[in-house]
């Protein structure tokens, strides 16, 4: 007795080495940053080859596994309920994130908002680290300088983006690139003044001063918070840049451009965190402003 082919909403993909290659990459690039950091496995500190290997796994990964969903999409298998699917599972990524982000801002708040109650150890420099906010000797940045200026750029590029969404959406392809084109200029932006701030204001004043004896878990704290978020800027500006050849090549559509639209709340997501970041670690919580 003959059978119909079975007819569903659904895509049963078809068996992928991506997967297991991926996993393998990001183990060995995990311990790759361990022996830079430390020395694993018969490696000298400061060794980079696990991590270079690793890194190099996790890219291909991401290329070759995202360029099948791409062809998979073309080819017709997004049906509505799998692009349904693949919006849950975007919606799903970004709120692990929003939770990554609390952690750091849940033990930035405890030290912020009850260090007094540690002056209470019965160890001296416990009592010590813990008996200012910041801790002494540490200084600050003026949030109205560098902070603001990258304050001022995340808020714009969340408007070229979302102009270049809109424009997509009405299928006005030449202002759609334009709005990306400046949205990824803006986030280079971003991670550049970033980097000239870690490197010519923050690590001095954290690093080689020596009365900043006691800044550990608020140096922890703070470089975890504005650093992950820099590297999720970098990741952003990576996505959208993809997204910005894509559409150069003639892909997306006004009614079917999905990628464009999780990198666009990607990166209205990293514009949230930053208004938190700004508003409480750089101005609310500062401590002494440095000169």
């Amino acid at each position: 007795m003959a059978h119909d082919a079975v007819k569903h909403d659904y895509h049963l993909v078809n068996p992928s080495p991506w997967p297991l290659i991926g996993s393998v990459s990001a183990t060995v690039l995990a311990a790759g940053l361990v022996v830079v950091m430390k020395g694993m496995l018969g490696l000298p500190k400061g060794n980079w080859l696990l991590f270079i290997l690793g890194f190099a796994g996790v890219l291909t990964t991401m290329f070759a596994w995202w360029s099948d969903v791409v062809r998979e999409s073309r080819g017709g298998d997004h049906t509505p309920v799998v692009s349904i699917g693949l919006r849950y599972g975007m919606i799903l990524f970004i709120a692990s994130e929003v939770m990554f982000f609390v952690g750091w801002f849940w033990v930035f708040f405890e030290m912020a908002l009850f260090h007094g109650a540690r002056t209470h150890s019965a160890i001296d420099e416990v009592r010590a680290a813990w008996a200012s906010w910041p801790p002494k000797g540490v200084e600050t940045l003026d949030p109205w300088h560098f902070p603001l200026i990258n304050t001022l750029i995340l808020l714009t590029s969340g408007t070229t983006v979302t102009w270049a969404h809109h424009a997509l959406q009405h299928n006005d392809r030449k202002s759609a690139m334009w709005g990306l084109i400046l949205t990824v200029v803006l986030g280079a932006m971003f991670t550049c003044i970033q980097a000239y701030e870690y490197r010519e204001i923050i690590s001095e004043q954290f690093f080689f001063n020596p009365e900043a004896v006691n800044s550990g878990l608020y140096g922890s704290s703070f470089f975890m918070a504005t650093g992950f978020h820099g590297f999720h800027v970098l990741i952003g500006t990576l996505f959208l840049l993809v997204c910005l050849v894509r559409l150069a090549r003639g892909g997306f559509t006004p009614k079917k451009h999905f990628g464009f639209e999780a990198a666009a709340w990607y990166w209205h997501f990293v514009d949230v965190v930053w208004l938190f970041l700004f508003a409480f670690i750089y101005v609310a919580f500062r401590g002494t402003v440095a000169a």
